[in-house]
């Protein structure tokens, strides 16, 4: 099975620009955690409820500080062909619950998130691997100091 019969079409992005307040009504308005951030058509990196969180309200930005400010820089992404067991087990690799799909133009087409893997046993086992602390996208005060 193919990411493509999997994610979630139709993503919502927000600029590098926009305010974190703007982010955060989007994903309230939405109902999601996450949003791709694009510049012009190219994706740019991911915002996240938790990068608001941690690297802006506990760090002291004011709410009209940008995305650009709090967001993860390093696009990670996965491929709209790409073999669903092989993601999963790089979203566990990598401590990620949630990746942009693009296409063969690198164009933004979709989302896979960890909730999207119906199969139980699968999950579980990934979500363990994500959660373990530390990791590369440690998003700690100290580590993005």
């Amino acid at each position: 099975m193919k990411i493509r019969d999997l994610m979630t079409p139709g993503v919502r992005t927000i600029s590098p620009e926009a305010s974190i307040r703007d982010a955060a009504r989007l994903m309230a308005e939405a109902d999601i955690g996450a949003i791709p951030v694009a510049s012009g058509d190219r994706l740019a990196g991911m915002v996240t409820d938790r990068d608001i969180v941690i690297r802006a309200v506990a760090s002291g930005k004011a709410a009209d500080a940008t995305v650009g400010e709090v967001m993860s820089h390093e696009v990670l992404y996965c491929r709209e062909d790409d073999d669903i067991q092989d993601v999963c087990e790089n979203m566990s690799d990598l401590q990620i619950r949630r990746l942009p799909v693009v296409n063969a133009a690198k164009r933004l087409v979709g989302i896979v998130s960890l909730a999207d893997r119906a199969d139980a046993e699968e999950v579980g086992e990934a979500l363990e691997a994500i959660t373990r602390r530390g990791g590369r996208h440690n998003q700690s005060i100290e580590a993005r100091a």
